[in-house]
């Protein structure tokens, strides 16, 4: 088979970078995917710096078209398609129920649901073909428990999750392993715009029994390890990574 190919939604930034980084330490190859040409650029020429072979590819993953020819130029530049990290998500609007709108609800699941929907269905048109490959989503502990003020976020989420392990059943048939990775709050752009404010960010990592919030890169060694051959027999499932915030 030769050096796996990987491809990283939502790579730019945060968890996903933190997977891009991780990866190109293994060596993989790697496509970058994002909606932003000149930071996706330098990405790439970071991550090259491993020495390994890396492509940017711009890709909206709310319009099918986009996703299509992503996965399409993936294969064309590599000629397969081993792992994918479906890491494009957004938070949306915090706030209480009674702020919702159809707006917010839309602009949050276009990308966190539609987005990992998309990407799932072009992935394993290419994974299913060629009798092997594994996807990973990124969840959230949200996607298992509420949450005040993330309502349409946490929804998002929990159809992530489902989403997930409907894939997995329906893959498993042709050798493809599709799992999601759960984070708890992580030390991300997205993690200070929920919380607002330092003190809010503290108050949040006061509930984590190991007592700080993850950094990225810990997140992502649990991304490649559920992308890797070390997880063969691990299909349809959520690891949570969050310091033992959900434990009890």
């Amino acid at each position: 088979m030769g050096t796996p190919v990987v491809l990283i939604t939502g790579a730019l930034t945060g968890i996903g970078r933190a997977a891009a980084r991780a990866f190109a330490g293994e060596g993989h190859r790697i496509v970058v995917a994002g909606r932003h040409e000149t930071p996706g650029q330098e990405l790439a020429a970071e991550l090259r710096a491993f020495g390994t072979d890396v492509e940017f590819l711009r890709a909206d993953v709310r319009q099918e078209d986009d996703v299509r020819n992503l996965i399409d130029r993936t294969v064309a530049r590599f000629g397969r398609l081993d792992a994918a990290v479906n890491s494009a998500g957004t938070e949306g609007q915090p706030g209480p129920v009674t702020q919702q709108t159809a707006d917010t609800y839309t602009a949050t699941f276009d990308t966190n649901v539609l987005g990992t929907l998309l990407s799932m269905k072009h992935e394993l048109r290419v994974m299913q073909a060629q009798g092997s490959g594994s996807i990973v989503n990124i969840s959230s502990t949200y996607g298992h428990e509420g949450a005040a003020g993330a309502s349409v976020y946490a929804a998002s989420k929990h159809a992530v999750e489902g989403m997930t392990k409907s894939a997995a059943l329906e893959a498993a048939r042709f050798g493809v392993r599709v799992n999601a990775v759960a984070p708890g709050p992580t030390e991300t752009g997205m993690l200070n715009r929920f919380t607002g404010t330092p003190e809010r960010k503290a108050a949040l990592a006061t509930g984590v029994p190991l007592g700080r919030v993850a950094e990225p890169e810990e997140i992502a060694r649990a991304i490649v390890f559920l992308a890797s051959d070390k997880a063969s027999f691990v299909t349809g499932q959520v690891l949570t990574a969050d310091g033992g915030k959900t434990a009890g």
